[in-house]
């Protein structure tokens, strides 16, 4: 089984995604490729070969859910696994994107310290 090592953050607040990356860089030593919304994400996802897409679910354009259905669309990206990350943490929500294919929902205000041990820990769980 091979390890999480590579991962597309795709979230629309620059604060959140400053945030975000050190906790996976530094705490949980993850090469991170930034990005500030679906297109972004659809120019970057393919040449950074991520092992993993972390997702923000309520972007304004193109949302969580469809920034995830076009990047597995894309080739050599259409196995890579979802986490959302989203203030809407309502059971229908979180159910629902767990439903449509995601492998894990992360709550916003997330605890920098624990994101990448809750990261890996879907990762692992998904992998099996």
């Amino acid at each position: 089984m091979s390890e999480l090592r590579r991962v597309l953050h795709v979230d629309d607040d620059e604060d959140i995604r400053v945030i975000a990356g050190m906790a996976l860089e530094t705490i949980g030593e993850l090469e991170v490729c930034y990005c500030d919304s679906g297109p972004d994400a659809l120019d970057k996802a393919v040449g950074f070969a991520p092992d993993l897409f972390l997702l923000d679910y309520m972007m304004p354009g193109m949302d969580g859910e469809e920034t995830a259905r076009r990047l597995h669309e894309l080739p050599g990206l259409e196995t890579v696994p979802v986490i959302y990350m989203t203030a809407r943490v309502q059971g229908d929500v979180t159910r629902a994107l767990l439903e449509n294919g995601a492998i894990g929902v992360i709550s916003k205000p997330f605890d920098p310290i624990t994101l990448s041990e809750q990261l890996i820990r879907i990762w692992e769980d998904h992998r099996g």
